[in-house]
């Protein structure tokens, strides 16, 4: 290919912005949620105590998983909180993680006055997995969050295979992977919670909003409690906290937009799969380039669509090649997240309460916990060499098209 690259003067493959998570081009908003918004506020009731649509939401919620209960929060890290609260742990104990994810789910954990370990990564999809995850395990771990990262589920069997040997909780965290399923199970189904964000980005948006799933009765009833105050509301003319909770509660407005998305999250998850498939199969055939691995067995829900260059092949940095990409009007950028999140202040410095340290201070916590960058080579591959964009339900085959003549124009411009 000829055409002389846009970073260097050339035309550009693309001149018109790709739809956006962002606004109206990249969500499905419509009539439906405008008439159970205004169902709310005809009612003149926006707390979810007395109202009626975030336990619709909620019941509707669990019905889509086939699970017993569901417990509506006010955002994906209050879901998670509210899950690692439902444990019950003591202060000093461990619960295992990714290196590679929002920050909201080590809030979750330290928030808990657990001590968050951290496993090593697949380079290539970004989750760990139960080898990464043994080996990091102590006498002190009582929980492991699988993160499902990008929408692509953990390989989920083996984790709950060394869950059940070591006697461990599993919260899987399904911020990013809204009706993403591993051999035929939906997850968030498997572990014993799963905790969801409903964040403008994701696959189901309420702008921000949280779920929690679960079959265990027990689990329900003290997540339920912990996301308002502890208290269990029953009638009896006394206020009484059973135990220190957090008010969480999710908005009757948010609740109505969720009502509205999830009867069309079918259709979102469905749009999604069907261009991230095409631009997938379509990379398969762009000499230098390595489409999103995918695991067997698995339906990737495609809130990012992740891939890598073969620097064998292509004669280009990974800097120069995200240059020329963006200069084509590409959606991608180089990286996720700038560092592991072991190396974020409030972990590395321990940054938590004051001036303590707490709870890696607490005399209950294993001490000098350090995190080494050479004992994540895959967390630190990974990183530095993903190029990545938002995917959305807005996007079309025609984007698609756009995108595959932009990434083979550049790939073959460097080609060796």
């Amino acid at each position: 290919m000829s055409e002389q690259l846009a970073v260097n003067g050339g035309p550009k493959t693309r001149t018109d912005p790709f739809p956006s998570v962002g606004n109206s081009t990249g969500r499905m908003f419509g009539e439906e949620e405008k008439r159970l918004l205004g169902e709310v506020i005809d009612s003149g009731c926006l707390n979810r105590v007395g109202g009626t649509k975030t336990p619709a939401f909620e019941e509707g919620f669990a019905k889509a998983y086939g699970v017993v209960h569901a417990v509506a929060s006010s955002s994906g890290t209050a879901a998670l909180h509210v899950a690692v609260g439902g444990l019950n742990l003591e202060p000093g104990d461990e619960v295992v993680t990714t290196t590679i994810t929002d920050m909201g789910t080590i809030i979750a954990v330290l928030w808990c006055q657990a001590v968050p370990i951290f496993a090593d990564v697949d380079p290539l999809t970004g989750c760990i997995s139960a080898e990464t995850i043994e080996t990091v395990l102590s006498e002190k771990t009582k929980a492991v969050i699988p993160v499902h990262l990008f929408g692509q589920p953990c390989d989920m069997d083996p984790i709950m295979d060394l869950a059940k040997r070591r006697d461990l909780r599993v919260i899987e965290d399904c911020a990013q992977a809204h009706f993403a399923q591993y051999k035929g199970r939906m997850v968030g189904t498997m572990g014993d919670i799963g905790a969801f964000s409903f964040q403008q980005s994701k696959q189901l948006t309420t702008g921000d909003g949280g779920m929690c799933i679960t079959d265990d009765d027990d689990l329900q009833d003290r997540m339920r409690l912990f996301s308002d105050k502890g208290w269990p509301r029953v009638n009896d003319g006394r206020r009484g906290h059973l135990f220190l909770g957090i008010n969480y509660r999710m908005t009757e407005l948010q609740a109505a937009v969720g009502l509205a998305q999830l009867a069309k999250l079918d259709t979102i998850i469905s749009r999604r799969r069907a261009t991230a498939g095409k631009l997938a199969k379509a990379m398969e055939s762009i000499k230098g380039l390595n489409p999103p691995k995918q695991l067997a067995d698995i339906d990737h829900s495609w809130w990012i669509f992740c891939f890598t260059i073969d620097e064998e092949i292509l004669d280009v940095s990974l800097d120069d090649f995200a240059k020329a990409i963006s200069a084509e009007g590409m959606p991608f950028s180089k990286g996720y997240i700038p560092n592991p999140v072991f190396e974020y202040p409030v972990v590395a410095d321990q940054l938590t309460f004051g001036t303590s340290g707490w709870p890696y201070t607490t005399d209950a916590a294993r001490q000098n916990i350090s995190h080494d960058r050479k004992d994540y080579p895959g967390t630190i591959w990974a990183l530095g060499h993903w190029f990545i964009t938002n995917w959305n339900e807005g996007y079309t085959d025609a984007d698609v098209d756009d995108i595959v003549e932009g990434l083979t124009k550049v790939a073959a411009s460097f080609a060796r």
